[in-house]
């Protein structure tokens, strides 16, 4: 656990910030570099992930007070507090935005975020798990159990290091995804393929975690994570029906001659 990094002065360099940093960083390389590869502007890409990691905060931190509406106080509204989910909203709706005002061609946009967007993830986890922001799991006796006894979030009995095994997944669904990608896949289906990924990834570590029930047993991540898997699930099929219907729609001689 490292919460602070090093100090400047009477200022703290927090792991959780370094992280978020590092991790929108990362993602505009690697999106600057599919947009360079598919003959778009890498300047584009930069601006994208720069307005999608702060309305991103936006939508976390607003989504954050809306679920602690009954207990808040001015410590939620400082730095710390934050849900993915409401940060995956707001990241999305200012994509969407930016694509349609830049006439950029969404397909390629969405796919080719797929991977930046799950590895800036598994970035971003490492700073929870270096701060020990509360997003830890259950307690537990296995070997690599944690203490975080000066985390935001202190706790002094051996837990489930979550954001870590969430860390790990996010780098097993890049492998995947950068495997897959060199498949003849038809739009939106490698953004289909890591919605259906990661939805499972945070289903499971959900089990290991402390959020309570919100319906039929399930916490609210995993309600979101049933969502994301339905949501990619239908991005595939449908990506897949529409290609099999321009090729029947196609005339007799284009298909011969392909």
């Amino acid at each position: 656990m490292l919460p602070v990094l090093f100090s400047i002065g009477s200022v703290d360099i927090q792991s959780y910030g370094v992280s978020k940093a590092l991790a929108a960083l990362v993602a505009a390389y690697l999106l600057g570099r599919a947009f360079r590869a598919r003959g778009l502007e890498p300047d584009d890409a930069y601006a994208m992930v720069m307005w999608a990691t702060i309305w991103g905060f936006v939508g976390g931190k607003i989504y954050f007070l809306l679920e602690h509406a009954d207990q808040l106080s001015w410590h939620h509204l400082g730095g710390a507090g934050f849900t993915w989910y409401g940060g995956l909203v707001g990241g999305v709706a200012t994509f969407t935005i930016m694509i349609r005002r830049r006439h950029l061609p969404a397909t390629v946009v969405i796919d080719a975020a797929a991977i930046p967007l799950a590895l800036g993830y598994g970035i971003g986890r490492l700073g929870c798990w270096l701060s020990g922001d509360g997003t830890y799991g259950k307690p537990t006796d296995l070997p690599w159990g944690e203490t975080y006894p000066q985390g935001m979030v202190p706790t002094e009995v051996p837990v489930h290091p979550t954001p870590l095994y969430e860390a790990l997944a996010a780098v097993v669904i890049v492998a995947i995804l950068w495997t897959v990608k060199r498949l003849p896949l038809r739009p939106f289906q490698l953004f289909g393929a890591y919605l259906v990924l990661s939805g499972i990834a945070r289903f499971l570590v959900e089990f290991l975690r402390i959020n309570d029930p919100a319906l039929l047993g399930l916490t609210q991540p995993q309600l979101w994570s049933l969502a994301s898997v339905i949501a990619g699930a239908a991005l595939i099929t449908y990506a897949r029906w529409r290609a099999d219907a321009r090729e029947e729609s196609a005339p007799v001689t284009e298909r011969a001659a392909a």
